[in-house]
């Protein structure tokens, strides 16, 4: 029976620990990404709930603001216009919501992708290990 002798040996360590490198790599960067991501995760949460805060804030005081508004333009006109001021009021709320709509339509479409800084680290990843595998 033949045994193996200490060089035969040597390359399957080195195949081992170089596997265990590589390994221990690709976990240490998983780990990283992952920490990236989460922290991501949470900025954007906080951000989205302070955002979304005051704009009902903004959103309140401004349709309280109209409605008053609104109110005394017609309460101004009661005895003479009352219905051309009420249509008037309409007429401007309309243009309001319709501004408003298109405006939240363009903020959507120019949205940068949510993550987008995890996204381009696992590119750079990928590439890296894309070269390191041809050479």
């Amino acid at each position: 029976m033949l045994s193996a002798g200490p060089q035969e040996e040597r390359p399957v360590l080195g195949l081992f620990q170089s596997l265990s490198n590589f390994a221990a790599t690709l976990v240490a960067i998983a780990h990283t990404r992952l920490q990236l991501l989460t922290t991501e995760l949470q900025e954007e949460v906080r951000q989205v709930g302070a955002i979304l805060i005051w704009a009902f804030i903004a959103a309140f005081a401004a349709l309280m603001g109209l409605f008053l508004g609104a109110l005394a333009v017609i309460f101004a006109f009661w005895d003479t216009h009352r219905i051309a001021a009420s249509l008037a009021m309409i007429a401007v709320f309309a243009a309001i919501a319709i501004a408003a709509a298109l405006i939240l339509v363009r903020k959507l479409r120019t949205k940068p992708p949510m993550l987008d800084d995890t996204l381009a680290e696992l590119a750079k990843d990928r590439d890296q290990l894309r070269m390191r595998a041809r050479s």
